[in-house]
């Protein structure tokens, strides 16, 4: 078995035929059918089943693409970590993040300052628990997320057997974000009774403890009507456009502050926001990411945020 077979079984399951697969690789088809003929002998399985409307995964070829996908992961991160060791100065940093406007801003600015003839920045705003495994699997060198009293217990847990620890930037008041026209808008404090009619914006969090993954806090609040997606593009167009909020912890972006369209109000609640970074135990943080921490922490300071007191 070979990481190239592993390679063009993955790309024969994305593709959904032999055919397009081996276009995609620039391969023929006769080398494509080979590989794989020698790979399910050597397995002693079938992995697909074919027939003239196509080719279908077989139980033991679903079982066998998730672990081909793990060991060709682990091998792309194998050679990424030292692809660049014959290069002193090729820097890396790798970001993964809830969906945070000051973790965007903070990854520019480090990347505008940045003047090294080599270097190699990733930044990845995405579910809770792909950043959980990022870190823990050390694609990432931190992981940006928040802790409350509802998801505390469990997330604390979870980091603690992955060999992970959360370090606090700042803790904040639960804000509710909404377009500038929206009936809320032009209120001080919002009560929880206030958000009743309207739907709540959610980032989707698939279907793994959804709650305690939820970004946004206080999701046991009565809300009949949700609306969930997978990108922050999506929720400004949602919250300028739209009827809806959604709760986070009102830090705003320079964006933002300069007119996008979108208003920041307290909720009337004794809850708060406990935003901080998740690193590996067995990973000092590197210069680099000491430098992009820094950087939140300024985004946050010049921004327009409500905190409260640390915890004693």
């Amino acid at each position: 078995m070979t990481l190239q077979q592993l390679r063009y079984f993955i790309e024969i399951a994305n593709s959904g035929s032999f055919n397009s697969a081996a276009k995609r690789l620039y391969i023929s088809q006769s080398t494509l059918s080979t590989a794989i003929h020698d790979l399910e002998r050597e397995l002693g399985i079938q992995a697909f089943m074919r027939s003239n409307h196509g080719i279908t995964l077989t139980n033991d070829g679903t079982d066998l693409l998730a672990y081909a996908r793990q060991v060709v992961d682990e091998a792309d991160l194998l050679k990424a970590r030292y692809a660049g060791s014959a290069h002193s100065h090729h820097s890396r940093l790798s970001i993964s993040t809830q969906h945070y406007a000051f973790s965007v801003e903070a990854f520019v600015s480090l990347a505008n300052s940045f003047d090294d003839a080599r270097y190699d920045f990733s930044l990845r705003e995405t579910r809770t628990s792909e950043i959980i495994k990022d870190v823990r699997e050390f694609r990432s060198d931190l992981g940006i997320l928040y802790l409350d009293s509802f998801n505390e217990r469990a997330l604390l847990g979870e980091f603690d057997e992955s060999g992970l620890e959360f370090n606090l930037l700042f803790e904040a008041k639960v804000h509710i974000f909404v377009g500038s026209k929206h009936p809320l808008a032009q209120k001080t404090l919002i009560a929880p009774q206030d958000l009743i009619p309207y739907p709540r914006y959610s980032f989707e969090q698939g279907t793994e403890r959804s709650f305690h993954y939820s970004e946004e806090p206080l999701s046991m609040l009565p809300h009949d009507r949700n609306i969930t997606f997978s990108d922050r593009g999506t929720l400004t167009n949602l919250l300028t456009h739209g009827k809806g909020y959604t709760l986070s912890t009102g830090v705003l972006s320079i964006e933002m502050q300069s007119g996008s369209g979108i208003v920041a109000i307290p909720l009337e609640t004794d809850e708060t926001m406990r935003v901080g970074y998740i690193v590996h135990k067995d990973r000092k943080p590197s210069e680099l990411a000491l430098r992009y921490i820094d950087e939140l922490k300024r985004c946050v300071a010049s921004s327009t945020l409500v905190t409260v007191p640390p915890r004693s």
